[in-house]
């Protein structure tokens, strides 16, 4: 044993009787209970005590009863000098007991007080009282000196054992809080995990849905502002109510894709890219299902990319390619490039980094930035 083994109590949750099971509390009050009894009929029923000898004897077993009753709370609590007083008021009713001619309380008081010591306190403290008590029992024992060494070596086997299965329950019941703990720290992050993933769902959503009626209504007031005719500014603004139109049924696939409705990602691309002017979509590789996470990080991508293209470049064509690798899917928008639209500066630049942290919070990686002919937007996840 270490040092701190030896100084060390036993836990409380191995001094407690939480998680002890039912029937086992029951036979420890039933044994507390017979033995309590036994030793008040014997304080009745012995032979050379009578009257108010008898209620003496009797009095000092209750006595004797109630500093166990202390001693096991002492213990629990973990106070060692209130628990050393204790038990030396035990060994003093046992030895009283013995010296008033009553054998059976006092060898019952010192065994208890024998293995309780090495059950329930610091090793190094509950040695000591351990020898104390058998000596007084092989002190005033007369029976054969084998009989009383197998006894004191059986009693001290006792404590240990005792000690040894308390400690074990203790372990369990930690370990099993431990358990609970760290389910319930699972539990709370998958659902701060899932708050972030609705809260990116409906960002990706409105920023797609919103920054486009924006496009078109910010052009349809520059065309009133120019006194342009009311085709062209009507054409606007059917445009951005067919946004707001889009932003629904986004709005509605994204929560269908929250409960793990997902139509496939290539179906979803073909429609998407069917209703931008100039634009186009290929798909290559062996096509295979994607996860919920890395299907909705390629439709947000693929919008936000045409969206930029409609801010930035308006009229440029656009080409989109999923690409099914090994073990990763690949999108690539590229636009042809094009003069830059009146609302180039509208934007925080949010968009890119939206996507960004989209990528890497599934292990992938985003670029963007001009090529040759325009702008080129390159996704890269797991699959």
């Amino acid at each position: 044993m270490t040092e701190n083994a030896w100084t060390r109590w036993p836990s409380r949750e191995a001094l407690g009787r939480a998680e002890v099971s039912r029937p086992r509390r029951m036979l420890g009050w039933v044994v507390r209970a017979v033995v309590l009894g036994m030793l008040l009929w014997s304080a009745f029923t012995d032979s050379h005590v009578r009257g108010w000898g008898a209620v003496g004897a009797a009095a000092g077993v209750l006595l004797a009863a109630f500093v166990a009753w202390a001693l096991f709370r002492t213990t629990l609590a973990h106070r060692l000098w209130p628990s050393m007083a204790l038990i030396t008021v035990l060994l003093g009713i046992a030895s009283v007991a013995q010296a008033a001619d009553f054998r059976v309380p006092a060898l019952v008081i010192w065994f208890g007080c024998a293995v309780t010591a090495l059950e329930r306190l610091p090793m190094a403290t509950a040695l000591p009282v351990t020898v104390v008590a058998l000596t007084l029992y092989a002190a005033v024992n007369d029976d054969a000196w084998l009989t009383t060494v197998a006894t004191t070596a059986g009693l001290a086997l006792a404590g240990y054992v005792l000690r040894l299965d308390a400690e074990a329950r203790g372990n369990a019941q930690r370990l099993l809080a431990q358990e609970r703990a760290a389910r319930a720290a699972e539990a709370e992050s998958a659902a701060l995990a899932e708050r972030g993933r609705i809260a990116r769902e409906i960002h990706d959503v409105l920023a797609h849905s919103l920054s486009a009626q924006l496009v078109h209504l910010e052009a349809a007031r520059l065309l009133i502002e120019r006194g342009a005719d009311r085709d062209q500014i009507l054409e606007r603004v059917v445009a951005a109510r067919g946004m707001a139109r889009e932003g629904l049924a986004e709005t509605r696939q994204a929560l269908s894709a929250l409960r793990g409705e997902l139509t496939p990602v290539e179906d979803f691309l073909t429609e998407l890219v069917g209703t931008a002017e100039g634009a186009g979509a290929t798909i290559s590789g062996e096509r295979r299902p994607l996860s919920a996470e890395a299907s909705q990080a390629v439709r947000r991508v693929a919008q936000e990319a045409l969206t930029n293209v409609r801010k930035h470049a308006p009229g440029a064509k656009v080409r989109v390619r999923l690409e099914y690798g090994e073990h990763q899917v690949t999108l690539v928008v590229r636009d042809s490039g094009g003069s830059p639209g009146e609302l180039t500066a509208t934007g925080a630049g949010y968009g890119l980094l939206g996507m960004r942290e989209r990528a890497e919070l599934l292990g992938g990686s985003l670029d963007a930035g001009p090529d040759e002919e325009g702008f080129v937007v390159t996704l890269k996840v797991p699959a």
